[in-house]
């Protein structure tokens, strides 16, 4: 069977807790069990945000699910993070399977993750909408980024996933003390107004890397 060549792509990360993940996860890689695949990682992450999603959902009723809420989402880092570099340190790399599934896998988790937020009521629905086609905005052009520059950014500036997660888990103890949050005298609902400067943040940072990875590729592909 012929395969076709593929030159991977170079990983950037300047996250706020880059350095000590990666030290965390390479220490939990060499120690996880034979048995332990990183298909069984990424299917955790998925279920793990998908369940995620469903306690916001219930926390609608009941907000002691905003705890079990936290573990979903440490369950979804666990399985998120260290699938790939279980792959590496076992070299059992799949560059081209690995990427694809991985970021399809975190597609449908964020689809169940906003739908989740948007049934809970700390979250208007219609903010819900614009975080998530926000996001699906920012992926793309990552995706894309990574096929034509060669360069996959798992970070925007010092925010990455990892960071994001924990925010949320802030954001869940807050929400059990109290929905609300008054900011320049007018009474917010607290995701609310951390879900649209989180919308901002990432159409801006769309908008910055599109023209940056374009101005990049139209120099090196000049007209004749």
């Amino acid at each position: 069977m012929t395969t076709t060549h593929y030159t991977p792509e170079v990983r950037i990360n300047h996250s706020l807790t880059a350095v000590l993940e990666k030290r965390a996860l390479i220490w939990m890689a060499h120690r996880a069990p034979g048995w332990l695949s990183s298909d069984q990682l990424t299917g955790l992450g998925l279920i793990a945000q998908i369940a995620a999603g469903a306690c916001y959902a219930l926390a609608a009723r009941d907000r002691l699910w905003l705890l079990v809420g936290i573990l979903c989402i440490a369950a979804n880092w666990l399985g998120d993070s260290l699938d790939g570099t279980l792959a590496r340190v076992r070299n059992q790399q799949r560059p081209r399977y690995g990427f694809y599934v991985d970021h399809m896998a975190d597609l449908f988790g964020s689809l169940a993750l906003m739908g989740g937020l948007a049934f809970s009521g700390f979250l208007h629905p219609v903010t819900a909408a614009i975080m998530l086609v926000a996001f699906l905005l920012l992926s793309g052009e990552s995706y894309l980024a990574t096929h034509t520059v060669g360069r996959f950014h798992m970070s925007q500036g010092v925010f990455g996933p990892t960071e994001i997660r924990l925010l949320l888990c802030v954001g869940n103890l807050a929400l059990l003390h109290s929905p609300w949050c008054h900011v320049a005298g007018h009474r917010w609902l607290l995701f609310d107004f951390g879900g649209i400067l989180a919308s901002v943040g990432m159409f801006a940072m769309a908008m910055f890397s599109t023209l940056r990875h374009a101005g990049e590729l139209n120099r090196q592909e000049p007209l004749p």
